[in-house]
């Protein structure tokens, strides 16, 4: 149904919170292309009736369509395929003493590219002193929205940086997808990009 990874990642964005208006810039940071990608994605999209878009002087401005005849339909595919990055970045985002949170496991294997099995669940590594419950109720909440059961697990940031448990080492050894992170200056935030990028390139 779609013609790219990029495609993909774009509407989970703008379809997660059909209300908002996403700039372009906006969204060549999340789906990690290019603006000429962004722009012709776009373009296709708002040609479909999928999105629409307005010019505020030199800025263009994106949303979704919710008049289309298969918004609820499509929605809820892109948000059970691409949509967990976005909806998961969104349920945790006021999460208090996260300091990054990150997709592994099998979900984020396949959504870098990996081959393998569909994936059954989604797991989550909360990285951070967190008040557990708050985690939970949060993943709860994006669970909802994705329809896959979301596993939420919190390990502190010390932890992560030595990384003397056997859990987190394989954590690393594996694709991992960041959506959150609390300071994207920091040297968790390079350690985190540098590992995702190396799954993304093989």
């Amino acid at each position: 149904m779609l013609r790219s990874d990029a495609q993909g990642r774009l509407l989970a964005r703008v379809l997660l919170d059909p209300a908002a208006e996403h700039n372009l810039t906006e969204l060549v940071k999340w789906t990690g292309s290019s603006m000429p990608t962004v722009s012709r994605e776009v373009d296709r999209a708002e040609l479909a009736g999928i999105v629409t878009s307005r010019k505020v002087g030199p800025t263009r401005l994106v949303r979704a369509n919710e008049d289309h005849a298969l918004f609820d339909a499509t929605r809820q595919l892109i948000l059970g395929t691409y949509g967990p990055p976005a909806v998961i970045a969104e349920a945790l985002r006021d999460l208090a003493g996260a300091d990054a949170v990150v997709l592994f496991g099998s979900w984020a294997a396949r959504y870098l590219g990996v081959p393998g099995r569909a994936p059954n669940d989604i797991d989550v590594l909360v990285i951070g002193d967190v008040d557990h419950d708050d985690m939970h109720d949060a993943a709860e909440d994006a669970e909802r929205k994705i329809g896959l059961p979301v596993q939420a697990t919190a390990r502190s940031l010390a932890s992560w940086l030595s990384g003397d448990e056997s859990f987190i080492r394989e954590v690393k050894a594996r694709p991992l997808v960041p959506v959150l992170v609390e300071d994207p200056s920091s040297p968790l935030a390079t350690e985190l990009h540098t590992l995702e990028a190396r799954k993304e390139t093989g």
